[in-house]
C-alpha cells in the first residue's frame, strides 16, 4: 500500500485507455468541446483518474475557465504524483501564467518519470534559457542531441547552450562535428550561411583570427556564405584585430558601400590607430586628413564632414563648419540644430557656430543681389538661431526670432512647435500647449503633430484635454484612449501621463501609470520566450544571441529607470505618511469637465466589458490559449495600489535591477538608499551612498542623505551588531568625518556651493532634519534669490514646494519674487489666475470639435 498522499496509479481498462489516447489527440488538434466530452466519459467511471482530471483542467483553461481548470489540474497531480503527463500539464499551465520558475520545477518532476520525452525536454530547455540557467541548459541539450542526433536544430541548440554558458571551445567542437555531418547542402542555403557566419563569430571570440579569416574567405569564395555585407564586416573587424594591411581596404569598401555609416569610419580610423571617440592632439591631424579625403572621394556623403566637426578645433573647425552649416541652411534642413548641438559642449565651437549663422542672417536680411539668396534661407537661419539661443537659456531672444520668422512664413508648423518648446523651457506650459495646438491645426492629419500637442497638454497638467487629442487616432471601441495606448505599449504616453498625474498631486493614477510601464518591460522580457525555439529552427543564431544580450540589459532603458525611481519615491512617501493612501482620492481637485469625462470613460469601459462578455458567450468553444487574458481593471483610480501592503518591499523589487544596470545613475543610488534605510538594511544603504559619492561627491541630494544616514544610525537605541555594524560605521565615517558635527558639515557644504540654488535647497532640507528653527530654514531658502546664485525654474518650483510643506508664512513672498524674476513664466502666477491660463491653452481656431474630427478622418 502506498504512503499517505501517494495513491497507487490506476491503469485504465482497454476501453478507457483508448478513450484517453483519443483525448490526447483531440487536445493536440484543439477539438476542445469533443475533448471535454471524452474526458467526462472516462471520469464518469474513474472520477479519480489523475491524468484525465489534468487533461480536463487543461482543456477548460484553454476554453477560458482558468480557475476551474487549475483546480482540476492540481487535484489530478495530487492523485497521481508519478505521472509525467500530470506534471507536464501542470508545467504548461504555469508556463502560460509566466511563472517560469515553478513551470521548470514541474517539468523537472515530469522528466523524473519520463526521461526521454522530447516535448518536455524541449520546453525545459526553453525555460532554462529564459531563466538563464545555462548549466542545466547544456545538460538538457545534450540529452536532446543523444535522443535525436539527426535533427539539425539539436546540434545548434547544444552549440548555443555551450556559448551561453561561456564554454566557447566546446561550442566550437560541437559545431565542427555538426558541419562534418552535412552532405549535399544546396546552393544559396540561408540557414547554412547563417550557421557558417556564427562559426566565424565563435572563432573571433576565441581569438583564432587567422583561422577565422581562412574559414570566412573559403566559404565566401564557394558562395556558402551569401550575406556579402556581413562577410565584409566580419573580415574588416577581424583583420583589424590582426593588424593586417588588408583591413584598410575592406573598411574602405564598406564605406563606399554605405558612406553614411559612422561605425565604418570609426573602424577605418581605429585601424590606423585613431579612436574617433577619444581624439588626442597627436591623432587629430591624422583623423582630419582621413576625413577630408573621404569628403573629397564621396562628395554626397554627410558622415565624414560631420565627423570632422567633432575632431577639428579653432580656425580649422571654422573652415569646416561654415560650408556644412550654410549648405544645410540653404537646403532648409529642419534637423540641423539637432545634428550639431552635441558640439555645444565646447564653448569655442559654440561661439564659432553662432558667428557663422549670425553672419548668414545679416546676408539674408540685406542680400547684395536679390537673386543670390533664397527667401527660405533667411527663414531657416532664424529658426536655427532661435534654437541656438534657447539652448543658452536666452528664451526672450529666441521668441523674438521666432516671431520674426512667423511674420515671414506664418504657415510653417516647425516654427510653432519650437515656440512651444521655448515657452515650456521658460516656465509657461499653458501657452506652450496653445502654441503646439496652433502647429497641429496647420495639418490635422499629421499624427506627429497631434502626438506632440497631446504631450504638451499633459505637460500643462491638462490630462483630460490631452485624452481628447489622443482619441483622434486610437480605437473608437476602446474603453479610453489611455487604455488603448497602454495596450499598444506607448512608453511616451505612459511616462508623460504618469508625470502629469504626479504634478497634479494624484498619486494613485501616477503610481498606476508607472507600474504600467514596469509591466511593459516585463512583457518585453516574456516576449523573448518564443524566440528560444524559433531562432534555433530558423538558424538565426547571431541575431538571437544579440537578443539575449539585449534582454539582459533591458531594464537599463531610461524609461524603466525613470519609472522605477519615481514609483519608489511615491511608495517611500506612502510608507512615511500612510494617510496619503486615504487622502488621495480620484475625485479630489477635479474640475466639472474632468468629472464628466471620467463618467463618460467609465460608461465606455462598461460597454466594452458587456460586448466582450457577449462575444465570449458566442465563442465559448474557441481556444483562448493558456495565457491569462487582460485582467479586469477593478482599481481605475489607483486607490488600491496606494493602500496595498508593504510599499517598501514593492519599491525594493523595482529598484533591484538598477544596482547593476544603472550603476552610473546617481538618482538610482539615492532611491536605493531611501528604500534601504527605511527597511533597516543599513549595509545596503551605506553602500548606495558610497556608490553615489563615487559618481558625484557634491551632489545636493547626496548631501541630504549623508546627514540623514549619520543621524539615523547614531540615534539607534542599540549599536548595530557585527558583522554589519562595523561595516556601516566604517563607511559612514569615511563619508562624514566624526570630528565634525552635522551642523558644521552642513554649513561648510553650503559655503562651498553658495552659488548653487540646488545646493541651497539641499542644505535647507538638511537643516530641517537637524531640527533647525523655521526661521533659519526660511532664511537659507531665500538666499536662492540672491543675484550671485544661479536659480533655474525647476529649482525655484522645488524651493516653493518646500516652503509650502513646512507651512512657511513667506511662501507667497517667494512665489511673488519668482514671478517677477522669471518674466516669461506663468507657473508662479497667483492661484486665481490659473483657470484663465488653462482656458488660453485650450482655445481652438476651429468652429467645433466635430469639424476637427471630420477633417482628420477625411
Amino acid at each position: 500500500m502506498p504512503p499517505l498522499g501517494m495513491p497507487a496509479k490506476r491503469a485504465l481498462p482497454p476501453k478507457e485507455s483508448s478513450l484517453f489516447k483519443e483525448l490526447l489527440n483531440l487536445y493536440e488538434t484543439r477539438q476542445l468541446k469533443k475533448g471535454l466530452k471524452t474526458a467526462d466519459q472516462i471520469l464518469k467511471k474513474f472520477p479519480e483518474h489523475g491524468e484525465t482530471l489534468c487533461m480536463r483542467g487543461l482543456i477548460l483553461t484553454h476554453m477560458g475557465k482558468r480557475e476551474e481548470g487549475l483546480e482540476l489540474v492540481k487535484k489530478g497531480v495530487r492523485l497521481d504524483l508519478t505521472s509525467h503527463i500530470c506534471w507536464h500539464v501542470f508545467g504548461l499551465i504555469q508556463k502560460g501564467e509566466k511563472n517560469y520558475e515553478e513551470a521548470l520545477k514541474s517539468y523537472t518532476q515530469a522528466l523524473k518519470f519520463d526521461k526521454e520525452n522530447l516535448n518536455i525536454l524541449r520546453d525545459a530547455a526553453h525555460l532554462q534559457t529564459q531563466l538563464r540557467i545555462f548549466d542545466g541548459l547544456v545538460e538538457t541539450r545534450h540529452t536532446l542531441l543523444k535522443l535525436r542526433p539527426a535533427l539539425r536544430q539539436n546540434w545548434i541548440g547544444l552549440v548555443v547552450a555551450y556559448h551561453l554558458n561561456g564554454n566557447l571551445k566546446e561550442a566550437r567542437t560541437v559545431l565542427e562535428n555538426y558541419e562534418a555531418t552535412l552532405k549535399n547542402v544546396p546552393d544559396y542555403d540561408v540557414e547554412h550561411s547563417e550557421t557558417l557566419l556564427y562559426h566565424v563569430r565563435l572563432l573571433e571570440e576565441l581569438g583564432e583570427y587567422e583561422e577565422a579569416i581562412s574559414f570566412l574567405d573559403s566559404n565566401a569564395k564557394s558562395r556558402a556564405i551569401i550575406d556579402r555585407i556581413a562577410i565584409m564586416e566580419f573580415r574588416a573587424r577581424i583583420l583589424s584585430k590582426m593588424y593586417s594591411e588588408d583591413a584598410e581596404h575592406t573598411w574602405q569598401a564598406l564605406i563606399e558601400q554605405n558612406p553614411d555609416c559612422y561605425d565604418y569610419y570609426r573602424g577605418f580610423l581605429s585601424n590606423r590607430g585613431v579612436d574617433l571617440d577619444a581624439v588626442t592632439d597627436d591623432t587629430r591631424s591624422k583623423a582630419l586628413e582621413c576625413l577630408r579625403e573621404f569628403s573629397t572621394q564621396l562628395p554626397r556623403a554627410n558622415a565624414p564632414r560631420r565627423l570632422a566637426l567633432n575632431v577639428a578645433l579653432g580656425d580649422e573647425f571654422k573652415e569646416l563648419a561654415e560650408p556644412y552649416l550654410l549648405s544645410a541652411l540653404r537646403k532648409g534642413i529642419p534637423s540641423l540644430f539637432a545634428d550639431i548641438k552635441a558640439l555645444y559642449s565646447d564653448v569655442g565651437k559654440r561661439q564659432i557656430i553662432e558667428e557663422i549663422v549670425e553672419a548668414e542672417r545679416q546676408r539674408s536680411e540685406h542680400p547684395p543681389d536679390a537673386s543670390s539668396t533664397e527667401p527660405s534661407t533667411y527663414l531657416w537661419t532664424l529658426y536655427f538661431l532661435a534654437q541656438h539661443y534657447s539652448s543658452l537659456s536666452q528664451h526672450a531672444r529666441a521668441l523674438s526670432l521666432l516671431d520674426t520668422a512667423l511674420m515671414h512664413t506664418p504657415t510653417l508648423p516647425e516654427l510653432y512647435m519650437f515656440k512651444a518648446r521655448v515657452l515650456k523651457r521658460s516656465g509657461d506650459p499653458f501657452n506652450a500647449a496653445r502654441a503646439m495646438d496652433e502647429a497641429r491645426l496647420l495639418d490635422l492629419q499629421d499624427r506627429f503633430l497631434n502626438t506632440k500637442c497631446g504631450k504638451y497638454r499633459l505637460r500643462a497638467g491638462l490630462v483630460e484635454e490631452a485624452s481628447e487629442i489622443f482619441a483622434l487616432f486610437t480605437k473608437k471601441d476602446a474603453a479610453s484612449p489611455g487604455a488603448d495606448l497602454e495596450d499598444m505599449q506607448s512608453l511616451l504616453f505612459l511616462t508623460e501621463e504618469a508625470d502629469a498625474h504626479l504634478r497634479n498631486g494624484n498619486l494613485g493614477l501616477a503610481l498606476k501609470r508607472y507600474l504600467a510601464i514596469q509591466k511593459v518591460f516585463s512583457d518585453f522580457e516574456d516576449d523573448q520566450f518564443d524566440f528560444h525555439g524559433y531562432s534555433l529552427r530558423k538558424f538565426t543564431i547571431n541575431p538571437y544571441l544579440g537578443l539575449i544580450q539585449w534582454e539582459d540589459r533591458l531594464r537599463s532603458h531610461r524609461t524603466y529607470v525613470h519609472s522605477a525611481i519615481i514609483a519608489s519615491q511615491i511608495l517611500v512617501r506612502l510608507h512615511d505618511d500612510p494617510s496619503l493612501a486615504t487622502a488621495s482620492t480620484a475625485t479630489a481637485n477635479l474640475t466639472d469637465a474632468e468629472k464628466k469625462a471620467k463618467k463618460k470613460a467609465k460608461k465606455a469601459a462598461q460597454k466594452v466589458q458587456e460586448e466582450s462578455k457577449k462575444a465570449a458567450g458566442s465563442t465559448a468553444n474557441e481556444d483562448k490559449g493558456l495565457e491569462p487574458g487582460p485582467a479586469k481593471d477593478d482599481d481605475p483610480d489607483g486607490i488600491k495600489l496606494l493602500q496595498a501592503p508593504e510599499p517598501l518591499e514593492r519599491a525594493a523589487k523595482m529598484l533591484q535591477p538598477l544596482r547593476t544596470l544603472a550603476a552610473d545613475n546617481i538618482d538610482a543610488w539615492i532611491a536605493i538608499y531611501d528604500v534601504s534605510i527605511r527597511r533597516k538594511k543599513y549595509v545596503q544603504a551605506v553602500k548606495a551612498l558610497a556608490a553615489a559619492r563615487a559618481l558625484q561627491p557634491g551632489h545636493p541630494e547626496l548631501h541630504v542623505r549623508l546627514i540623514h544616514c549619520k543621524s539615523t544610525v547614531s540615534s539607534l537605541p542599540e549599536p548595530l551588531a557585527a558583522p554589519a555594524g562595523p561595516v556601516v560605521i566604517a563607511t559612514i565615517t569615511k563619508l562624514v568625518p566624526d570630528e565634525q558635527s552635522l551642523e558644521l558639515f552642513n554649513s561648510q557644504y553650503l559655503q562651498q556651493h553658495s552659488g548653487n540654488a540646488r545646493a541651497t535647497l539641499a542644505a535647507s532640507k538638511a537643516s530641517r532634519q537637524l531640527q533647525a528653527s523655521l526661521e533659519e530654514v526660511e532664511n537659507t531658502l531665500f538666499t536662492a534669490l540672491n543675484p550671485d546664485v544661479e536659480l533655474d525654474i525647476k529649482t525655484a518650483v522645488d524651493v516653493l514646494a518646500l516652503l509650502k510643506e513646512i507651512q512657511s508664512s513667506r511662501a507667497e513672498e517667494f512665489r511673488a519674487a519668482c514671478d517677477a524674476k522669471f518674466e516669461l513664466a506663468t507657473i508662479f502666477r497667483p492661484a486665481n489666475e490659473l483657470p484663465a491660463l488653462r482656458r488660453i491653452a485650450l482655445e481652438a481656431d476651429l468652429t467645433s470639435v466635430d469639424a476637427e474630427k471630420q477633417e482628420v478622418l477625411s
